[in-house]
């Protein structure tokens, strides 16, 4: 999607950057891993199909995509993004007949990050991030029922389970962002600073040389 292809949204533990050519390298190590095969339903791509993954991604109107940094590394060690990485978060526009809903998914790859907050951080900035940029008011969340624990994360950030596709083995979580929750968001995210991606990238520039 290219409304977010120049977007950088800094969190506490976790900050989003478009996904681009410079992190396909350590995504598709990531995917050569059966266990996140398993949990993302994917299946595995040649380097060449993951770059043209990454280009239709970016182009998609129905597809958001950021990918996760550790924004301590990032910020103040000086390494580059693909070093960072930590993740991605996705958001799908699936239902062509009502644009105001989105089904997330968030992937922490790396097992090191795993329960210490960044998934959260990550969802619920994309979230706010959908709200208030897309005009998102419904998330949706499918999630393989062995995976207990990315299933308790969302009920914590007040998805409620809806259902359960007994054929695809997954739950069905949802949450309706009413008045109330459009705030609790707003609060949850609210140390959120949004930056020019472009602009970064050359002050990175500049500092290097």
């Amino acid at each position: 999607m290219r409304i977010n292809q120049n977007t950088v949204l800094q969190g506490k533990r976790v900050t989003l950057v478009p996904y681009t050519s410079a992190h396909v390298p350590r995504y598709h190590e990531w995917m050569k891993s059966e266990e996140l095969q398993r949990l993302t339903a994917s299946e595995p791509l040649s380097l060449a199909q993951e770059y043209e993954m990454q280009c239709s991604w970016q182009e998609d109107t129905d597809k958001c995509t950021f990918i996760v940094l550790d924004t301590d590394k990032w910020s103040r060690q000086r390494a580059t993004e693909e070093e960072c990485m930590v993740g991605d978060v996705n958001l799908f526009l699936t239902d062509s007949e009502d644009p105001t809903v989105g089904e997330i998914e968030i992937m922490i790859a790396e097992p090191n990050y795993r329960g210490r907050g960044f998934g959260k951080e990550a969802t619920l900035i994309m979230m706010s991030y959908g709200m208030t940029h897309l005009g998102l008011t419904t998330f949706e969340a499918k999630i393989g029922l062995e995976n207990e624990t990315s299933i308790g994360m969302f009920k914590k950030i007040h998805f409620k389970e809806v259902g359960v596709n007994n054929i695809f083995k997954e739950v069905v979580l949802r949450m309706i962002v009413n008045e109330e929750e459009r705030q609790w968001l707003l609060q949850q995210t609210s140390h959120v600073d949004e930056k020019n991606y472009s602009l970064m990238k050359l002050q990175t520039q500049i500092c290097d040389s």
